[in-house]
């Protein structure tokens, strides 16, 4: 008898990303620091995107590393953003971090939140 259990896709941690973070730490003078990032109820599409920085890994985080660089997400969160790709982009309207989810049924023009 063989059981089928979902599998659940890593999040990707780009090297834009990476990079950014990597930066930030060496402006703080911190090494200890790690991009969290987090889903909360709101915005104009139901869930918003969240980014913070954290010295702290809890014991249900997920942690993603980019060559030395860590990104971390919250269980609750990691649900809605399994298979996601966080990145940094640079354009006109400024630099950010940005989620491409393809849990995300539809987004607002902002691209902050989402609904699944």
């Amino acid at each position: 008898m063989t059981e089928s259990f979902e599998q659940i896709s890593p999040m990707v941690f780009t090297d834009a990303a990476a990079a950014k973070v990597r930066s930030l730490m060496e402006e703080e003078e911190n090494t200890n620091l790690k991009l969290r990032v987090y889903i909360t109820g709101g915005g104009c599409s139901g869930f918003s995107y969240g980014f913070t920085f954290d010295e702290a890994v809890a014991e249900d985080d997920t942690a993603v590393d980019n060559d030395g660089v860590m990104m971390v997400v919250d269980a609750m969160s990691y649900q809605y953003l399994a298979g996601a790709e966080v990145d940094y982009k640079v354009s006109l309207q400024g630099s950010q971090f940005v989620i491409n989810n393809p849990n995300a049924a539809t987004t607002c023009g902002c691209g902050s939140s989402f609904s699944i």
